[in-house]
């Protein structure tokens, strides 16, 4: 079998030759550390644009120049691959809300405009790079996904942080109800998903009037409106 290497993106090696057993296809020589994120990035990129469906492994292979092959030994399969992709952001997502809100709590400084910046901060930090903002065009896309796709790993990825959340939250406004409380944060998450998602329905709407490009513009008045509507008391009129 012929065994000269080709050549993938940033020079990255990738050796054609016999696999290691009968069963997998070899891994690439050497130090390949960036290879697997970059199936990853890849596969993020597809996905957030063509959904589950319409992503082939045949395009992520592509798109990352390495062999098909090797995207099945890192992942195994195509949702081996969408489940590794969603998890490897959504979990630092949670992680870093959790820590924000443990920070609030040892230094005695919750307030709910406090408790909804650190719960939105770490999303609005993906905006910073193409990557992290066609992860947020995929964790919104996921909502449309079928159950058996998106229900696990939106579960998995997030229902430990948004319950600690909501029970911060219930601290502060004691005048809520755990139904009332439930149904505030969800409306919270359709809402900065919609708007960190690069819908760009803002831009057509009101052009040169909202600056969707500046986070500090955005952070701003989606804090106003998420802090009124988690604050909000009294009966509406009929």
């Amino acid at each position: 079998m012929d065994n000269r290497e080709i050549r993938g993106r940033k020079g990255v090696a990738i050796r054609r030759g016999r696999p290691p057993n009968k069963n997998k296809p070899g891994r690439p020589e050497g130090k390949n550390n960036n290879v697997k994120d970059e199936i990853l990035d890849a596969g993020e990129i597809l996905f957030a644009d063509l959904g589950y469906a319409g992503t082939t492994l045949r395009e992520v292979s592509e798109a990352a120049e390495v062999t098909q092959a090797l995207v099945i030994y890192y992942f195994g399969s195509k949702y081996g691959l969408f489940e590794a992709v969603f998890l490897r952001r959504s979990r630092r997502v949670s992680e870093e809300r959790m820590a924000r809100l443990q920070a609030l709590e040892q230094q005695d400084t919750m307030t709910v405009e406090a408790i909804m910046h650190a719960f939105l901060k770490p999303t609005l930090t993906l905006r910073e790079t193409k990557q992290g903002r066609a992860f947020i065009r995929l964790q919104a896309r996921l909502h449309t996904e079928p159950p058996e796709i998106s229900y696990g790993l939106r579960n998995h990825a997030y229902d430990n942080s948004t319950k600690a959340f909501v029970s911060a939250f219930m601290r502060q406004l004691p005048h809520l109800s755990e139904s009332e409380a439930y149904w505030r944060m969800t409306m919270v998450i359709g809402a900065y998903m919609y708007t960190f998602s690069d819908t760009h329905r803002l831009e057509e709407l009101a052009p040169q009037v909202c600056n969707t490009q500046d986070n500090n513009e955005l952070l701003e008045n989606i804090m106003r409106f998420a802090c009124a509507g988690m604050k909000a008391t009294g009966q509406l009129a009929p």
